[in-house]
């Protein structure tokens, strides 16, 4: 009896990991920002939960990096946990000692400092079409019921009501089932000329992907063989990994054989069928727990998992992403995980998009215009349907680095309230080549194309600002939020102009009243 106890105590000394703690003490005034995009509405953090990097991704961007506008920044090559209390910053690491760094005196040379040494800029960006057009997804007005007359339909509608082609995302269900990348031809009878004409009519299409795969199917069979997939753990059968529809098997990444096999793949529909790229989803970090799973090269579990997904992605110039893990500085597009139709959701674009910034993701759109919930958009009644809050949010998303469409909005607006979402979509148009500007520096240096506006004006008094943004360093932008038509904006030193030609003193604070639906505030400052 003893010889088994004994033996069992060597087990799980063999077992236990290590865990490396570290409390850093905030100092006097000091604000601090990073980890997770969606945690953007509560930074600078002053209290949080424990925050655990490596499974929690909270449907969006993370990176093991948090930064101080008092010069100091935390990085770990590996994911860590961490929590804001009582004045400090408590973090837990399985693989090493996390510990602060001094790179100036504010929060701009932190993160630059950062960036530089652990996620710096690759020097490449996503085309210029996503910056100077806005980008169309079909998913709230097809859902599951993708089509090629549909497709079309909304691809001709949007070109009929005045808006200007740009990048479209087909999303899921055009496939025949998860794993397989062939048209559905029930529902896609002639793809080839789908693609064309889309191409025809002036945008770049992209497809709905995911790395699950259909279990039992064709593919299933061939890809178990070669031990392609991600295995339960303690068997050699394939993991079936539950996500929002339902349980299947999934590629394992950290197979370089599998990878390949799937680039491939990938690239082949891209020749056959002129796709210019992919809109990849799920990859998240919380489907890939090692209590559950094992992989191929023993350690890409959660989050090393979700970066491999990433790194796919980066194959292939034209891609979107909602979950991510590091990857920084790389030219990968980012969109805002899918809020609701609601003023308490659309003002969240702002602190998030802004958080996304923060992590290296330069190039970034805030969720789709409305919110990205489609179940907001069914059978909706006409006086009970706010379109003012898809005129605001779509105010928001002209003047941030990237603008996207879902729900139609010739299918819920009124003449006025899509004359107005027309207008906006043209003034980020007309923005295209600045924002351009500012995404090709990112790729140069690093810096986010929103910024805080502590980021660009510190020691002024913003550091618990964010509902208000820098985008570049010409135009502060202060959308109007909330159902009321108006709201304060605060000025940092110098002379500014507003939108209308107004100037203002700096270093004040001003309310805005009554502000006309038309309108979207923003100011320059006078040199």
């Amino acid at each position: 009896m003893k010889k088994i106890l004994f033996f069992i105590l060597i087990l799980l000394s063999v077992n236990l990991k290590a865990q490396y703690t570290s409390n850093i003490e905030v100092l006097a005034n000091e604000k601090w920002w990073g980890g997770a995009t969606k945690w953007g509405s509560n930074m600078p953090y002053t209290i949080s939960p424990v925050i655990d990097l490596r499974y929690d991704n909270f449907d969006n961007q993370t990176s093991p990096f948090l930064v101080s506008n008092k010069g100091r920044y935390i990085w770990s090559d590996s994911p860590f946990s961490y929590q804001f209390k009582d004045n400090n910053i408590y973090i837990t690491s399985p693989e090493e000692q996390v510990k602060v760094n001094v790179a100036g005196s504010t929060l701009k040379e932190a993160y630059l400092a950062a960036s530089k040494a652990f996620f710096p800029p690759s020097g490449e960006l996503p085309p210029g079409i996503f910056f100077s057009k806005p980008q169309y997804n079909t998913w709230i007005e097809l859902m599951y019921d993708q089509s090629q007359a549909g497709v079309l339909e909304y691809a001709r509608n949007i070109i009929k009501n005045g808006l200007p082609p740009g990048v479209l995302m087909i999303d899921d269900n055009w496939q025949n089932y998860y794993g397989n990348f062939d048209f559905k031809k029930v529902t896609f009878p002639d793809p080839k000329n789908l693609i064309d004409e889309l191409h025809t009519m002036g945008f770049k299409v992209m497809l709905w992907i995911s790395p699950f795969v259909s279990p039992d199917s064709r593919e299933f069979r061939s890809l178990k063989s070669k031990g392609y997939l991600i295995k339960r753990k303690g068997s050699d059968e394939p993991a079936m990994i539950q996500w929002w529809n339902g349980h299947s098997a999934c590629y394992d990444l950290s197979n370089p054989k599998a990878y390949g096999y799937l680039l491939s793949t990938l690239k082949k529909l891209c020749e056959e069928y002129k796709v210019d790229g992919f809109k990849l989803d799920a990859g998240d970090a919380k489907m890939y727990r090692e209590e559950e799973i094992d992989v191929y090269d023993g350690k890409s579990y959660g989050a090393y998992q979700s970066e491999l997904w990433a790194k796919l992605g980066s194959e292939f110039p034209y891609n979107e992403y909602r979950a991510c893990w590091k990857m920084g500085g790389q030219a990968l597009v980012q969109r805002l995980h899918d809020k609701s139709y609601s003023w308490e959701d659309m003002q969240l674009l702002i602190p998030d998009m802004l958080a996304a910034g923060l992590l290296g993701h330069a190039y970034a759109c805030p969720d789709m215009i409305g919110g990205g919930e489609y179940s907001s958009f069914l059978n909706i009644d006409s006086n009970s349907f706010d379109q003012q809050l898809i005129v605001r949010s779509c105010q928001i998303h002209a003047m941030m680095p990237m603008m996207q469409f879902s729900v139609a909005p010739w299918r819920i607006l009124d003449k006025k309230h899509l004359d107005i979402c027309v207008k906006f979509a043209k003034h980020h148009e007309m923005l295209g080549e600045y924002i351009l500007s500012y995404a090709k520096k990112a790729s140069e240096t690093g810096e986010p194309i929103v910024r805080y506006m502590e980021y660009s004006f510190p020691d002024e008094g913003f550091e618990d600002c964010k509902d208000q943004f820098m985008l570049g360093d010409k135009y502060l932008v202060a959308p109007v939020l909330t159902s009321e038509n108006s709201r304060s904006v605060k000025l940092p030193k110098g002379q500014w102009r507003d939108d209308e030609g107004k100037k203002y003193k700096g270093g004040k604070r001003y309310t805005f009243n009554n502000v006309p639906l038309e309108r979207l505030p923003w100011f320059e400052k006078i040199k």
